[in-house]
């Protein structure tokens, strides 16, 4: 998973998987469309393939021509501990609610002391 944030940490590599998204482009396209060239490209498009997160293909009769498609299995386990990480503070704040709710009986949700109320 240290490769897959590492590869999602740089903006340009984020757009790159937001393109793909929509469906496989070839490297050219996906130059175009971040406004980069395409060595400059090539080297985002390393750091995604070593993080497991985009595949290159042949594309069609071309067998120079690549198209670039995401993986699902890095972003399936990247939201795999998301959602471990979620339900971990899901579990502590339930617990401080509880805590404040035992430390402080029949006060309302306002935020204020029974006295401070109309």
């Amino acid at each position: 998973m240290d490769a897959t944030l590492a590869a999602l940490a740089d903006p340009t590599r984020r757009k790159v998987i937001d393109l793909l998204r929509e469906g496989p482009r070839p490297a050219g396209e996906l130059a175009q469309a971040v406004r980069m060239s395409a060595p400059a490209l090539s080297r985002h498009l390393r750091v995604l393939r070593a993080g497991g997160l985009v595949q290159a293909e042949a594309g069609g009769s071309d067998a120079r021509l690549r198209l670039y498609t995401l993986r699902q299995e890095p972003f399936a386990a990247l939201q795999a501990w998301l959602d471990q990480v979620q339900a971990f503070w899901a579990e502590q704040l339930g617990s401080f609610k509880d805590h404040v709710e035992r430390a402080h009986p029949g006060e309302g949700h306002a935020g204020h002391a029974p006295e401070d109320r109309p």
